[in-house]
């Protein structure tokens, strides 16, 4: 074995980040530490990495190094939290309809929300290829022309939720998304990021498991 050159005979023998390992010949690499990192997307970036029109990505924010890439997309006038990871297998639980993850949306609407709208909005809105399941609304302010609502859902279709309010007659004018799972926006400013707490990786953790199914323990 050779470590950045060097013939390496000891068992037990220390492997620094950088440094390149070959074994007959042939260059090893070294799994990646897990990375998780939380965004807020700002308006007018595409929740890519990169993006063959030259519009402005997430990789201009968060250095490509990282390997992390997107769970899900927010689209390109819609600001708000977003997961950056290298962790396939979590992020695809988390994106799998089984398992049900909830996103809150802070959302500002042109008019103001009917008791009829919130009735269609919390059994279900039919919009024209499915039927959006039910969701959690909370009225956050109600002004002159317009109404501020915070709105959950358990799907990720396609624009859905300015969709949802579309089919019930009111133009969406904002919406960030202000929770992801257990992953809370607070008040990371747009344009930035850091990385998750333990407490908020040991969250994500938990979706590793299918629904109802407990933990593993180990036998005294």
């Amino acid at each position: 074995m050779r470590v950045d050159g060097r013939i390496v005979r000891e068992l037990g023998t220390v492997v620094r980040p950088g440094e390149r390992v070959e074994v007959d010949g042939t260059a090893v690499a070294l799994p990646a530490e897990p990375t998780y990192l939380l965004l807020h997307k700002p308006l007018g970036v595409v929740t890519t990495m990169r993006d063959p029109q030259g519009r402005s990505t997430i990789s201009d924010l968060v250095p490509l190094q990282r390997g992390v890439f997107p769970v899900g997309r927010l689209d390109y006038a819609t600001s708000g939290a977003l997961l950056l990871t290298n962790d396939g297998d979590l992020a695809h639980r988390l994106l799998h309809p089984r398992f049900g993850v909830e996103k809150t949306y802070r959302v500002t609407i042109a008019g103001w929300l009917s008791a009829e709208d919130v009735h269609r909005l919390t059994h279900g809105v039919t919009l024209s290829e499915f039927r959006a399941s039910g969701s959690k609304v909370r009225v956050v302010s109600v002004r002159r022309e317009s109404s501020v609502l915070d709105i959950t859902i358990h799907e990720g279709r396609n624009r859905q939720v300015r969709r949802m309010f579309e089919a019930l007659g009111h133009r969406v004018l904002e919406l960030t998304r202000i929770r992801f799972g257990p992953l809370k926006l607070g008040g990371l400013p747009a344009g930035r990021f850091r990385p998750l707490t333990a407490k908020e990786v040991a969250a994500l953790e938990r979706h590793r498991r299918p629904p109802g199914e407990s933990p593993r323990t180990t036998p005294a």
